[in-house]
């Protein structure tokens, strides 16, 4: 599992996508799980969590930019949670309650994080006095007169 850059220069966009690790990175893929934009305040993550956990229990290794998407969405934690029901801790609708409530959670730390962000920029913008650039009236000087 990788990222796959796409868009102009100095503007990426990137596909999260399931490759051979043989295959140039820009190239030849077995499926796109989803995107992630980096430029966007904060970044935009579209990720198919299904899909991802399908290829983590086939064993996909994910790069390591990837496996912190996967780990910010909750994939990760979600893999974990499965497993502590494969081994018998409990059952599959306690799993899905503990992903919820932390899905939740996670949700609502970032709105604030995004709240706050606004915030600083409006402070930002209005604390930042205008710059208005005045022009100096030069004063016109007599020309001197050469006397020889």
């Amino acid at each position: 599992m990788r990222l796959q850059r796409h868009g102009s220069k100095k503007r990426p966009f990137y596909f999260i996508v399931v490759a051979d690790g043989r295959a140039p990175r820009d190239g030849k893929f077995i499926q796109k799980i989803g995107t992630y934009n980096p430029l966007t305040v904060p970044a935009t993550i579209q990720l198919d969590r299904q899909k991802a956990l399908d290829w983590l229990h086939k064993g996909a290794q994910p790069t390591d930019t990837v496996r912190r998407i996967l780990s910010f969405k909750g994939v990760l934690y979600l893999k974990h949670l499965l497993r502590g029901v494969k081994l018998g801790l409990f059952d599959d609708a306690a799993a899905m309650t503990k992903f919820q409530a932390w899905h939740d959670e996670h949700e609502k730390t970032i709105r604030q994080r995004g709240d706050t962000h606004r915030q600083q920029q409006r402070q930002r913008r209005q604390s930042t006095p205008v710059v208005r650039k005045v022009e100096e009236k030069t004063e016109d000087k007599p020309a001197e007169s050469t006397e020889a």
